[in-house]
């Protein structure tokens, strides 16, 4: 008898998670407060991008404006196949999460000096891109030696 779950491993974890681009430098860099788990709104050619496992969300961050939350500057690279429908790379993407989830990250920001800054980058076990973000504060240098 053979199970569904036996044989090689892929590049998907054991609860149907691939992650596409991970941001270790936030976890140095930052003191993580909290984390939350984002939808991202995207164009047909970057999810096809992604899907390829290719993005990078180093230099990125998040940023609410009119009570909405983008990802900025996070590099998506074009789909070789997509031609002329292609999209632009470093486009700010807009997160999904509920009001009340922004409304205490936009207050974490305004109040409290913290930052929200990308995790990670993947595609939950129904294929759909999700972003981890956190609610994060800077360490100082001496900080950054002790870790």
């Amino acid at each position: 008898m053979s199970s569904k779950s036996g044989g090689t491993k892929s590049s998907r974890k054991e609860d149907g998670i691939k992650v596409v681009a991970d941001n270790r430098r936030a976890r140095f860099d930052y003191e993580i407060i909290d984390t939350y788990e984002a939808g991202i709104e995207l164009r047909g050619s970057e999810v096809k991008s992604l899907r390829e496992g290719k993005a990078n969300i180093a230099e990125s961050y998040a940023a609410v404006n009119d009570g909405e939350l983008f990802l900025v500057n996070a590099y998506i690279p074009e789909y070789r196949e997509a031609n002329r429908f292609n999209h632009e790379t470093k486009r700010p993407r807009k997160l999904l999460l509920h009001a009340r989830e922004i409304d205490k990250l936009s207050g974490g920001v305004l109040r409290e000096g913290l930052t929200i800054v990308p995790l990670r980058v993947y595609m939950n076990a129904r294929g759909r891109a999700k972003v981890g973000i956190a609610l994060a504060r800077g360490k100082k240098l001496h900080d950054k030696r002790e870790a």
